[in-house]
């Protein structure tokens, strides 16, 4: 069984047109907890993968508003065991990389748009702002280009159950281009409706 993770209400609605027989939607509400909540509940139910779709945002003078990525790897960004063990930021206890690797099913990439999407980090954190120090841990230190509250936490899920996963992304606002809650109320209805009309080719 395939089965889409989806944060908010306005996201689901772009995936319900393309879903095909047999696939569920579980839609997750915000955040990293709620995220993987709804992905360990999907695996119970007997999902053997695990879509993400939603809105992100994006790092990078190559991004574009509206802009369509694929993840291949997530790190939480605010997950900080420094003072107990001495690790990097991001990396979960026994671990020894902050990179969770999201591994599509067999046959996913077979889809030429979604093959053809480009791959970026997706860093992930409990928290929507415009903090400079938060900026420069992402695109410094993680090297990631993209940013939401639930990818990594539904790839880290994913990862402990063996359950492939995929994670399409679409950019409504980008990092020193103006305020990025103010970006993201902007262009929000402008992401959605790209997203509706991508995802049948996608998924």
């Amino acid at each position: 069984m395939r089965a889409f993770v989806i944060a908010m209400d306005c996201e689901a609605e772009c995936v319900r047109p393309a879903l095909k027989p047999g696939d569920r939607l579980y839609v997750s509400g915000i955040g990293k907890v709620n995220a993987a909540a709804a992905t360990q509940r999907a695996i119970c139910e007997g999902a053997t993968e695990i879509w993400n779709v939603g809105l992100a945002g994006g790092f990078g003078v190559t991004l574009e508003i509206a802009g369509l990525y694929r993840a291949d790897r997530a790190v939480e960004y605010d997950f900080d065991l420094a003072a107990v063990n001495g690790t990097a930021i991001g990396v979960l206890n026994e671990y020894d990389t902050p990179y969770l690797e999201l591994v599509p099913p067999p046959g996913a990439l077979e889809r030429p748009a979604l093959a053809a999407l480009p791959v970026l980090t997706l860093a992930t954190g409990d928290r929507f702002n415009d903090s400079a120090a938060d900026n420069a841990l992402i695109t410094e230190t993680l090297h990631a280009s993209l940013r939401d509250m639930e990818g990594a936490a539904i790839a880290h899920v994913c990862k402990r159950c063996g359950v492939p996963c995929v994670s399409v992304k679409c950019v409504s606002d980008i990092a020193d281009r103006g305020s990025m809650p103010g970006q993201y109320q902007e262009n929000m209805r402008r992401c959605l409706a790209h997203l509706t009309a991508a995802l049948p080719d996608l998924i």
